[in-house]
């Protein structure tokens, strides 16, 4: 019997190419915001002082961060790191509107990119968590 091997239609690969564009950018954001966070700019002092919990609070968010920006560089592990990215600036949106009172369009932008990632990586994902679960 003949193998019939199948190429993604256009679309589809155009499709993958912009996804990856806006994984390299998000992980670039999310790399330069973690930056601020660990030399202690201002803004993000400020910010991490008015949520009340310290320096170490600052540094976790930063590190965190930096993994999700290596993560969404890794295409078995990107959808989830878009997921985790999505549940970060979801924070960073709330802190910024209902605490710091600071502008908010930025992590609602980066908020809005990660929802598209990982409904764009979704198959990734679930073949993620399946292998974890042993299915």
């Amino acid at each position: 019997m003949e193998k019939i091997e199948t190429r993604p239609s256009a679309g589809r690969r155009l499709a993958g190419a912009g996804l990856w564009v806006l994984q390299v950018v998000m992980a670039g954001m999310l790399l330069m915001a973690a930056m601020g966070k660990f030399t202690g700019a201002e803004p993000s002092v400020s910010t991490f002082e008015a949520i009340g919990w310290g320096d170490w609070f600052r540094y976790l968010v930063a590190v965190l961060e930096v993994a999700m920006a290596v993560c969404l560089l890794a295409p078995p592990v990107a959808g989830a790191a878009a997921l985790a990215g999505a549940g970060l600036m979801a924070g960073a949106v709330l802190t910024e509107a209902f605490v710091s009172g600071g502008p908010v369009a930025l992590p609602l932008v980066l908020l809005v990119v990660s929802g598209l990632i990982a409904w764009g990586r979704r198959d990734r994902t679930d073949r993620l968590w399946r292998s974890l679960a042993g299915g």
